[in-house]
């Protein structure tokens, strides 16, 4: 024991005055730049302008948007024009009587076209426009012979791809995916601010934590003093003052271990709240104000869980992920019909040696031409039709259930949510009792010792418990926020509750 006295105690204050002669370069050295001091609500702010997890699920939304207007497009109607030439040669035949070969017969065609055409929400696809042929050859001495038809046509579905439903369908799954998306993006923020919430209780956590270990060794530094004091008068030995020595060098370590606590803190809640994307970041500075006392909170999440099903983004998700689904598997059920399309058109028609003959009998309406079929095609096995309903019909299935697993996991998330701030806040009012404790059973303690009644390890022993019920109480003061916070995530009215109003990005 005698050599270890020996050998220690140089070691125990050549280690204490280096960290003196370094604390005081420091000091002598760097001049202290200014820091800014943020509140909780500044954070939050800084976060909704800067944050990218935000910025990304923001695109995300103007995507989903205009996948809406691509949709929509499939109504835009497109003017048609055409023009093609064809020359159709066939030799001459052999007549029966004479036995004489006539002439080879030559056609050339030209034919032009103009028309406005589209789709209606129904499923009509329809044509309004001109249509002229201009046809010559041996049979006409190559005199040109325009046929010109001007009017309406169209072809409508009568089974597959008819009615509203399915013509919209495409449509209304983009309607559907941009809801879902701004519900993404609300989600995305509640997260984000979540997370601010979290990290700045940490930070501020982590600024106690350091106090406490700053007090922790400034009752260490008391601790010597004492001591030294005693051993001039003979009521305590050297390894009081020795011990009392090495216990204010070691509280020196855990005062560095709680600042770099406070950095990695501190750079989290950065990493949120800017768009800094250089070592620059690393060198920013700031304070926190403290976060002002939580209010005491009685939750009942049996009748919370109802208010979660209306608000939270993942569940609303999740609803229309179950509807797209349903309109998919309502158009892949139609697709399982044959198609059967009426078919018709009306119209004028012209006939004459010039194309403005031709238009002229339609201005004048001279000759009326009409026309209308049935085309039928029906799949041999439907094979590939079958196959995508039956993937339709367990895609949606699928949805129902992911629906209800949800719905259960909301159940146990708010209820573990609820539980969580009932269990701090007992934390809370423990905590406090014991670090009063604690406090009072120092200051006996230290009565004691200047009695001479104990020696300086009970004093020391009772220091380090005070120090962790400072911790202690300082932590569950930052969880019931934190706790706060995350039943307000897990109900879906984060947002409403810091008064944020948010608009996805158009």
């Amino acid at each position: 024991m005698l050599i270890f006295r020996r050998l220690f105690v140089p070691l125990v204050f050549s280690f204490a005055t280096l960290i003196g002669q370094s604390q005081s370069a420091t000091t002598a050295n760097v001049s202290p730049a200014p820091v800014e001091n943020i509140s909780l609500n500044d954070a939050i702010q800084r976060a909704l302008a800067k944050n990218f997890s935000i910025k990304v699920s923001g695109f995300d939304a103007s995507i989903a948007a205009a996948g809406v207007t691509q949709a929509l497009g499939k109504f835009d109607p497109a003017i048609n024009g055409n023009y093609q030439y064809s020359a159709n040669a066939s030799p001459g035949y052999t007549d029966p009587n004479t036995g004489l070969i006539s002439s080879a017969i030559n056609i050339d065609t030209d034919t032009y076209g103009l028309n406005l055409g589209g789709l209606l929400p129904f499923g009509m696809s329809y044509q309004v426009g001109v249509t002229s042929t201009n046809t010559r050859g041996t049979f006409n001495n190559y005199a040109d012979n325009y046929s010109t038809f001007a009017g309406v046509s169209g072809t409508l579905p009568l089974l597959r791809n008819f009615g509203i439903g399915t013509t919209l369908a495409s449509i209304r799954i983009a309607q559907v995916n941009r809801g879902m998306s701004e519900w993404e993006f609300r989600e995305a923020v509640i997260d984000t601010v979540t997370n601010v919430i979290f990290a700045y209780n940490d930070l501020n956590f982590a600024y106690a934590n350091r106090l406490s270990a700053i007090r922790s060794r400034d009752l260490a530094l008391q601790l010597v003093d004492e001591n030294q004091k005693r051993f001039k008068t003979g009521s305590a030995s050297q390894y009081d003052v020795t011990f009392a020595n090495y216990r204010a060098a070691s509280r020196e370590e855990n005062i560095l271990f709680a600042e770099q606590a406070v950095r990695q803190a501190e750079n989290y809640l950065k990493q949120l709240i800017t768009d800094t994307k250089t070592p620059g970041l690393l060198s920013e500075h700031f304070t926190i104000e403290p976060p002002p006392p939580a209010p005491v909170v009685i939750v009942d999440a049996a009748a919370d869980f109802r208010e979660a099903l209306t608000k939270r983004p993942d569940y609303q998700q999740a609803r229309l992920a179950l509807k797209r689904d349903t309109i998919n598997r309502r158009y892949q059920h139609n697709q399982l019909l044959p198609r059967v399309d009426l078919v018709g058109g009306y119209g004028y028609s012209g006939q004459g040696g010039n194309f403005g003959i031709t238009r002229q009998q339609i201005e004048n309406k001279d000759y009326n031409a009409y026309n209308w079929g049935v085309v039928v095609s029906v799949p041999i096995t439907f094979t590939a039709e079958r196959g995508r309903y039956r993937s339709a019909r367990l895609q949606e299935r699928k949805s129902e259930t992911l629906q209800e697993q949800l719905e259960q996991s909301i159940v146990v998330q708010v209820g573990n949510a609820a539980s969580q701030i009932e269990i701090v806040q007992k934390r809370i009012e423990a905590t406090r009792h014991a670090r009063e404790l604690a406090q009072e059973t120092l200051d006996a303690e230290k009565k004691r010792l200047r009695a001479g009644q104990i020696d300086s390890f009970f004093v020391a022993q009772q220091q380090e418990i005070l120090s962790g019920a400072e911790v202690s109480e300082a932590r569950a003061q930052s969880d019931y926020h934190k706790a706060l916070a995350e039943y307000d995530r897990q109900l879906g009215v984060t947002l409403e509750k810091l008064h944020i109003s948010i608009d996805p990005p158009k």
